[in-house]
């Protein structure tokens, strides 16, 4: 099963206050280049693979999509998209992901934000969404990246003048990261960026883009805090089809 941190009460509390929960999808510095891999949402049957607060959920049914199905393993999440959420064409549902069970062909598009890297059989849960997926259905996620998961302890290093670097200690060993970010004992999935490629196409998953995503001109205009992340991806982002 997977460890359902977000009903930790410090964690849900620490995650309520974070930029992407208070503001959303404009909240999320990668939302423009995760948006330029999705396809047009009218009359699309789609499902949101960890939703969190509903966030995309919402964005693709008022972009007109037919029906979405939001799945996340937190109560506290879910009755926080619940809350938020009048329209008659989204549906929320407590789901471990690990243990996903869809039927055949359903989907046009499977979405996922920053789920992926908790969960530990992630051959299955590809495998999966193939299967749920239509023909020529696109499967569209962000996941932590392996460079920014890699270290047994992440952080900056800061050198004597104040340039900062990022360990990628332990790169080759795949396996559970155990860190303290918004509460003690989070686990992430470790896997290589071979690994975690090769596991789409074993899948059965044609990769359509691949991006290492960091902040552009204009993102670092509005928000020049993020400019670290011009130091190491933080994020990787995978656009697929079946």
């Amino acid at each position: 099963m997977t460890q359902n941190i977000y009903d930790t009460p410090a964690f849900f509390e620490g995650y309520s206050k974070m930029g992407r929960s208070v503001e959303g999808l404009a909240g999320a510095p990668e939302w423009p280049a995760l948006q330029a891999q999705l396809p047009a949402m009218a009359g699309l049957n789609v499902v949101d693979l960890g939703c969190g607060y509903g966030w995309f959920s919402r964005w693709a049914q008022e972009q007109g999509a037919a029906h979405v199905l939001g799945l996340d393993v937190s109560h506290k999440m879910l009755a926080r998209a619940k809350e938020m959420t009048s329209a008659a064409g989204i549906t929320y549902t407590v789901a471990d992901l690990e243990l996903l069970d869809l039927p055949a062909a359903s989907f046009d598009l499977a979405y996922s934000s920053l789920a992926f890297h908790y969960i530990v059989d992630l051959k299955g849960l590809f495998e999966r969404i193939h299967q749920a997926l239509v023909p020529g259905g696109r499967l569209v996620f962000s996941i932590e990246h392996p460079i920014f998961m890699s270290p047994r302890n992440p952080g900056w290093l800061v050198d004597d003048q104040g340039r900062k670097s990022w360990p990628v200690d332990g790169y080759q060993i795949e396996g559970p990261r155990v860190t303290n970010w918004l509460a003690d004992g989070v686990i992430k999935q470790h896997r290589t960026l071979g690994t975690l490629l090769n596991l789409l196409i074993q899948a059965g998953f044609a990769l359509s883009h691949i991006e290492e995503w960091g902040p552009s001109e204009a993102d670092l205009m509005a928000r020049p805090e993020l400019a670290e992340e011009q130091e190491r991806p933080m994020m990787l982002l995978v656009s697929a089809r079946r």
